[in-house]
């Protein structure tokens, strides 16, 4: 399976320390050169990314449609530009992204995406881990993830948890 991802999933997950979770859940990611950017910039504000650096199993790849890249830039940021640019341009299965104006430009372009908290419940059904509620806490408290209320409810009662 084919999978590019934009900032947000990587950058959460090192911020709560389980990029282990994306690994386990897909075993190659690709991203694009802005994304890696955005995601060694966390240095700067004290985020251990040691495990992202020996992570031989994130590429970075460039997209080649600098046009594209370019008409994406008009209303989304470097990162998801060049994550949707990509993934149009390798035909991948699925586009790891979590904005929403990001997830509805992919979506418009015929991408399939999944965002953070999808990417929990899959890990939770394929028994990855064994609750959602628990990293909904962490990454609210130490990644500043925020959700509404009732959004965490659903997904807790959808999943069993509440």
């Amino acid at each position: 399976m084919i999978i590019v991802s934009d900032t947000s999933i990587i950058a959460n997950l090192l911020v709560i320390q389980r990029l282990d979770i994306l690994r386990a859940v897909f075993f190659k990611v690709l991203i694009p050169p802005a994304v890696n950017a955005e995601v060694m910039a966390l240095e700067g504000i004290g985020t251990d990314l040691s495990k992202y650096k020996s992570a031989d199993w994130i590429k970075v790849v460039s997209p080649k449609n600098e046009l594209k890249v370019a008409t994406l830039r008009e209303v989304l940021d470097e990162g998801e530009s060049q994550a949707i640019a990509l993934a149009l341009e390798i035909h991948c299965e699925l586009l790891l992204i979590d904005e929403r104006l990001g997830t509805k430009v992919a979506k418009n372009e015929g991408l399939s995406t999944l965002g953070l908290i999808g990417l929990l419940i899959l890990a939770k059904k394929r028994n990855l881990i064994s609750a959602v509620k628990p990293f909904l806490v962490e990454l609210k408290e130490k990644a500043g993830f925020w959700l509404g209320v009732s959004l965490v409810e659903q997904i807790l009662k959808d999943e069993g948890e509440l």
